[in-house]
Protein backbone atom coordinates (compact mmCIF):
# COMPACT_ATOMS: atom_id res chain seq x y z
CA UNK A 1 0.00 0.00 0.00
CA UNK A 2 1.57 3.39 -1.17
CA UNK A 3 2.93 6.33 1.52
CA UNK A 4 2.23 9.61 0.46
CA UNK A 5 3.75 13.05 1.30
CA UNK A 6 1.80 16.17 2.17
CA UNK A 7 4.71 18.99 1.83
CA UNK A 8 3.78 22.63 1.79
CA UNK A 9 6.28 25.03 0.23
CA UNK A 10 6.71 28.57 -0.56
CA UNK A 11 5.83 30.17 -4.24
CA UNK A 12 10.46 30.01 -4.85
CA UNK A 13 10.05 26.06 -3.82
CA UNK A 14 11.18 26.59 -0.35
CA UNK A 15 10.00 23.67 1.64
CA UNK A 16 7.97 25.06 4.84
CA UNK A 17 6.41 22.09 6.65
CA UNK A 18 5.45 18.11 5.71
CA UNK A 19 4.21 14.72 7.19
CA UNK A 20 3.78 11.42 5.66
CA UNK A 21 0.79 8.97 5.46
CA UNK A 22 1.65 5.70 4.99
CA UNK A 23 -1.20 2.67 3.94
CA UNK A 24 -3.37 4.73 1.20
CA UNK A 25 -4.83 2.78 -1.61
CA UNK A 26 -3.02 3.37 -4.77
CA UNK A 27 -5.32 5.66 -6.32
CA UNK A 28 -7.13 8.60 -4.98
CA UNK A 29 -8.91 11.52 -5.92
CA UNK A 30 -7.21 15.44 -5.00
CA UNK A 31 -10.49 16.18 -2.89
CA UNK A 32 -9.84 12.31 -1.63
CA UNK A 33 -6.17 13.66 -0.54
CA UNK A 34 -6.73 17.20 0.85
CA UNK A 35 -10.09 15.69 2.86
CA UNK A 36 -7.84 13.54 4.19
CA UNK A 37 -4.78 15.87 4.72
CA UNK A 38 -7.12 18.16 6.55
CA UNK A 39 -8.15 15.52 8.67
CA UNK A 40 -4.42 14.42 9.73
CA UNK A 41 -3.72 17.85 10.68
CA UNK A 42 -7.22 18.27 12.27
CA UNK A 43 -6.70 15.01 14.17
CA UNK A 44 -3.13 16.12 15.46
CA UNK A 45 -4.59 19.62 16.35
CA UNK A 46 -6.96 18.14 18.43
CA UNK A 47 -5.11 15.57 20.37
CA UNK A 48 -3.26 18.42 22.17
CA UNK A 49 -5.67 21.78 20.94
CA UNK A 50 -3.83 25.11 21.86
CA UNK A 51 -4.13 28.58 20.42
CA UNK A 52 -1.92 28.18 17.66
CA UNK A 53 -3.24 25.69 13.81
CA UNK A 54 -0.62 24.39 11.80
CA UNK A 55 -3.01 23.48 8.34
CA UNK A 56 -3.89 23.69 4.74
CA UNK A 57 -6.07 26.49 5.81
CA UNK A 58 -7.38 29.07 8.42
CA UNK A 59 -10.15 28.12 10.76
CA UNK A 60 -12.90 30.50 11.37
CA UNK A 61 -11.68 33.27 13.69
CA UNK A 62 -8.37 32.62 13.28
CA UNK A 63 -5.26 35.00 12.41
CA UNK A 64 -2.86 34.64 9.97
CA UNK A 65 1.05 33.97 11.32
CA UNK A 66 4.23 33.24 9.67
CA UNK A 67 3.38 29.54 9.40
CA UNK A 68 0.26 28.88 10.66
CA UNK A 69 -2.70 30.64 12.00
CA UNK A 70 -3.13 31.99 15.29
CA UNK A 71 -6.67 31.36 17.20
CA UNK A 72 -8.38 33.21 20.13
CA UNK A 73 -8.02 30.49 22.39
CA UNK A 74 -6.63 27.10 22.66
CA UNK A 75 -9.83 24.99 21.16
CA UNK A 76 -10.92 22.00 19.18
CA UNK A 77 -11.59 22.13 15.24
CA UNK A 78 -14.19 20.43 13.03
CA UNK A 79 -12.06 18.94 10.43
CA UNK A 80 -15.33 18.61 8.08
CA UNK A 81 -16.06 22.43 8.19
CA UNK A 82 -11.47 22.72 7.65
CA UNK A 83 -12.04 19.80 4.37
CA UNK A 84 -14.99 22.34 3.12
CA UNK A 85 -13.03 25.66 3.46
CA UNK A 86 -10.02 23.78 1.80
CA UNK A 87 -12.04 22.58 -1.01
CA UNK A 88 -13.43 25.91 -1.97
CA UNK A 89 -9.74 27.68 -1.27
CA UNK A 90 -8.11 24.79 -4.12
CA UNK A 91 -11.43 25.92 -6.65
CA UNK A 92 -10.40 29.83 -5.79
CA UNK A 93 -6.91 29.36 -6.49
CA UNK A 94 -6.12 30.14 -2.70
CA UNK A 95 -3.41 27.20 -3.18
CA UNK A 96 -2.30 24.80 -5.90
CA UNK A 97 -1.27 21.04 -5.65
CA UNK A 98 1.60 19.41 -7.74
CA UNK A 99 1.92 15.33 -7.94
CA UNK A 100 5.14 14.93 -8.90
CA UNK A 101 6.17 17.50 -11.83
CA UNK A 102 2.47 18.58 -12.76
CA UNK A 103 0.33 20.52 -11.40
CA UNK A 104 -3.39 19.22 -10.72
CA UNK A 105 -6.34 21.45 -11.44
CA UNK A 106 -9.60 19.51 -10.61
CA UNK A 107 -10.91 18.29 -7.39
CA UNK A 108 -12.13 14.76 -9.07
CA UNK A 109 -8.77 13.98 -10.84
CA UNK A 110 -7.15 11.27 -9.80
CA UNK A 111 -3.82 10.75 -8.80
CA UNK A 112 -1.68 7.50 -9.13
CA UNK A 113 -0.05 7.64 -5.15
CA UNK A 114 2.31 4.35 -7.14
CA UNK A 115 3.83 7.20 -9.56
CA UNK A 116 3.32 10.53 -7.77
CA UNK A 117 3.78 10.15 -4.18
CA UNK A 118 5.25 13.29 -3.13
CA UNK A 119 2.00 16.14 -3.15
CA UNK A 120 3.16 19.59 -3.25
CA UNK A 121 1.12 22.35 -1.69
CA UNK A 122 1.79 25.67 -2.58
CA UNK A 123 -0.41 28.88 -0.91
CA UNK A 124 -0.76 31.79 -2.76
CA UNK A 125 -0.63 35.02 -0.85
CA UNK A 126 -2.94 37.65 -1.96
CA UNK A 127 -0.55 41.19 -3.02
CA UNK A 128 -1.15 44.29 -0.48
CA UNK A 129 -3.40 46.84 -2.15
CA UNK A 130 -4.22 44.30 -5.00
Amino acid sequence: MPAVTFRDETATGRPVAEFHLAGLPERMTVRELIRLRVREEVARHNARPSDRFHGLVRPDGAEAELNGYRLREARRIDWERQAGIAERAFQANGFFVLAGDRQVEDLDEEVDLTTDPDLVFVKLVPLAGG
